[in-house]
């Protein structure tokens, strides 16, 4: 029998900002890795976790974009269809932070799409803003077929402090003894933010998820509160400041989870 694919990641995330002042941040967290094939196992194994009903942690498909309420691999499969891509993957993975004690807030998901030889076929990154929206972005293999590429048009709020006519650079692997995620933007050919997420695989066990809460703990509030600080960062260092309400024509694709 092989090993379970689900895990958990203790990661590293950092930012870097070139343009048009220099600005820097490094923090830890952790995040979950689920084959949603593996979800009823590990629910009945790791008593903290649990999906769709409360708990410690729980993975809930209204936190993720939605077309219907038939679940997430519904959902996966809706979108792929709109991206002309008929293949319906035969497993998908995870890479998330479910609820905290209710609580929820994922500046970025990544769904990853395999064929039944456990080949990558596509992947699905979903970016979260603090306006309760969530936008995913298809992200198809590179040229090597190793790795996932695509720079795309970001249409979409994120921060006050980036305009919305940047492009996303999206460029990853499928994640195995360790996670490397990048996801830079650029204004023309002009790199202006670095963004990394780098973790270190370990099994998603009661223990080791306690051991990661209690190093962790709050995880959910820690992120929101970090993105909250450093905004304030930013301003202080008066680099300019755009409000959500402008340019509404170039917010394309969201779909509202919160009001």
């Amino acid at each position: 029998m092989n090993p379970p694919a689900s895990c958990l990641y203790e990661c590293s995330v950092m930012h870097r900002r070139l343009q048009p002042r220099q600005h820097e941040f490094v923090y830890r967290i952790f995040l979950f890795f689920l084959d949603l094939d593996e979800i009823p196992s590990l629910t009945r194994d790791v008593p903290i976790f649990s999906a769709g009903e409360p708990n410690l942690y729980s993975l809930r498909n209204e936190d993720y974009f939605q077309f219907h309420s038939r679940g997430l691999r519904a959902n996966l499969e809706t979108y792929l269809q709109t991206q002309n891509i008929a293949t319906h993957p035969a497993r998908i993975r995870l890479l998330t932070l479910p609820r905290l004690l209710g609580y929820t807030f994922n500046p970025i998901s990544i769904f990853f799409c395999f064929d039944s030889e456990s080949r990558p076929l596509t992947s699905v990154v979903q970016v979260g803003n603090t306006f309760g929206e969530l936008k995913p972005y298809l992200v198809p293999l590179d040229e090597s077929g190793s790795g996932f590429h695509i720079r795309v048009p970001k249409n979409y709020y994120v921060s006050p402090f980036s305009p919305l006519d940047l492009a996303f650079d999206f460029h990853f692997k499928n994640p195995g003894e360790r996670l490397h995620i990048a996801i830079d933007e650029y204004q023309g050919d002009q790199k202006i933010l670095l963004s990394t997420l780098t973790g270190e695989r370990a099994e998603l066990t009661t223990s080791n998820l306690a051991q990661l809460t209690l190093a962790f703990p709050l995880v959910t509030l820690k992120i929101i509160f970090l993105i909250h600080w450093e905004a304030l960062r930013l301003w202080l260092k008066g680099i300019p400041f755009r409000m959500k309400e402008s340019h509404a024509e170039q917010q394309k694709g969201a779909f509202r989870v919160r009001k």
